[in-house]
């Protein structure tokens, strides 16, 4: 045989094997799964009192003194102002601590106020929020809800557009210091898998990639 003709068929049997492999890697990257670890189904999640956020509406009740009773909007400065208080920070706090605060206040021109605060329609600190952003039907900053699932939060915000690939999606975890997990969107709501309902923690965000598919 020709030596450079038998040269050539080697060229060309391991051009076409370099190309075979590449194919196969990129299927293969294709079809891999997320690099990231799935999230957890169970974390520790210890009960904490809400705490009060902008926009939440308090109902305050000064007992036996009704005219001092009202319900206000915490502002987003996080303040608010009621009857006989022109000025009071109410973010970051939890009712019982708001409550003491409003009775020192009231103590100046009421005998011994005794308070209650209840929280009716809330948002929750910023840094407590769950957000979603990328390709869910409705992206939003969601109030975390103890023992708060992925499910609860898919069912907030619509669930997924009709490009999202589900599968892809990735939970950032605030509490961890910014560790990232992997989700299961598409299998949670499209084929009822409850093995990807995650748990949410307050701080978390789920990024929906869009499919490329």
């Amino acid at each position: 045989m020709n030596p450079s003709r038998f040269a050539g068929r080697r060229l060309l049997t391991s051009v076409a094997g370099m190309a075979l492999a590449a194919v196969t890697l990129a299927l293969a990257a294709c079809g891999s799964t997320s690099s990231h670890p799935p999230a957890p189904l169970v974390v520790d999640r210890p009960a904490t009192p809400y705490v009060i956020g902008p926009l939440d509406t308090l109902n305050i009740v000064v007992w036996r003194n009704p005219e001092l009773s009202a319900p206000v909007t915490v502002r987003p400065d996080g303040s608010f102002s009621a009857p006989l208080i022109p000025e009071m920070r109410a973010a970051g706090k939890t009712t019982a601590e708001l409550s003491k605060d409003v009775e020192d206040a009231l103590k100046k021109v009421v005998r011994e106020p005794v308070v209650s605060i209840v929280v009716g329609g809330f948002q929750g600190v910023y840094s407590q929020q769950i957000r979603i952003v990328g390709e869910a039907a409705r992206p939003q900053a969601v109030p975390y809800r103890q023992n708060m699932t992925l499910l609860d939060l898919m069912i907030q915000v619509g669930g997924l557009t009709e490009f999202a690939d589900g599968n892809s999606a990735v939970l950032v975890r605030g509490a961890e210091g910014g560790k990232q997990y992997s989700v299961r969107l598409k299998d949670l709501l499209k084929r009822g898998d409850i093995s990807a309902n995650a748990a949410i923690l307050p701080g978390d965000i789920v990024i929906v990639p869009q499919s490329w598919f």
